[in-house]
């Protein structure tokens, strides 16, 4: 994989040329900065900046004066490749508090090894309703000790408006859902992105993760996408990159706001 190509590549699909992650969510370009706006459970937020040391001040303000006059808490989602470089440093300054550090890494489809199932014991069943999305959300909320609402309105509210852009995935042991991740499908991109992959503790070490990562990975070669993106902690990371995922960049969240 040539790195740079496809780093430029992300940037200009996923980030400058984003498109609203959900009914009701809109994308607006002003100046040097791409952001979405949504509902105040929906996700609020700068995708995409293109900043120099002489305006990032001037736009990190503007963007703060924005958002809090629209009443909405935000984040900056921040990449390592970002520019200028002390930008993170800048966002704490104006009043933002990051949270950790994931890698970003993007792996070819065609090229992942997509070979590994469910232990023995394990089913996979697809969310598709109320129901389903109650299983994945118990997972999640388990797994990491969040609370689940606004995954939830996501879910229903995309599987209820466009069903075909996005995949949740339940690992049952019997009736108890154990491990759970989503696939979220951009039409008109190369990139289809893994999220919230989580294992209930109980449950870790046996591979599910990197089961529903493979089945979730087909899926996505059969809609025809070629490359799969995830924000990896340091805990999938080292599954990811065995699976044949490349750590491109980093990504922090800036948050702004209670």
């Amino acid at each position: 994989m040539d790195h740079a190509t496809v780093l430029a590549l992300y940037d200009r699909d996923m980030r400058e040329g984003a498109r609203p992650d959900g009914p009701g969510a809109r994308i607006e370009r002003t100046g040097a900065v791409v952001r979405q706006v949504a509902d105040a459970q929906g996700w609020n937020g700068v995708v995409w900046s293109a900043l120099d040391a002489g305006s990032a001040d001037r736009v990190i303000e503007e963007q703060i004066a924005y958002f809090t006059g629209l009443g909405r808490d935000f984040e900056w989602k921040l990449y390592g490749h970002d520019r200028p470089v002390d930008l993170g440093l800048r966002l704490t300054a104006a009043g933002f508090r990051a949270d950790p550090e994931e890698t970003l890494v993007i792996g070819e489809v065609a090229r992942l090894a997509l070979d590994a199932e469910p232990p023995a014991g394990i089913r996979f069943v697809q969310a598709t309703d109320p129901a389903g999305v109650d299983l994945v959300v118990d997972v999640h909320e388990k797994a990491f000790g969040s609370d689940g609402t606004r995954l939830r309105h996501r879910l229903l509210t995309r599987l209820a408006a466009d069903p075909g852009t996005v995949v949740a995935v339940v690992a049952l042991a019997g009736d108890e859902p154990v491990s759970a991740a989503r696939m979220e499908m951009e039409p008109g991109t190369r990139f289809a992105g893994l999220w919230g992959g989580g294992t209930v503790e109980a449950w870790r070490g046996r591979g599910i993760y990197r089961a529903l990562v493979a089945h979730r990975a087909r899926v996505a070669a059969a809609h025809g996408y070629r490359y799969l993106q995830v924000d990896a902690s340091p805990m999938s990371r080292p599954i990811l990159e065995r699976l044949g995922f490349h750590a491109l960049s980093t990504t922090t969240p800036y948050l702004y706001g209670s």
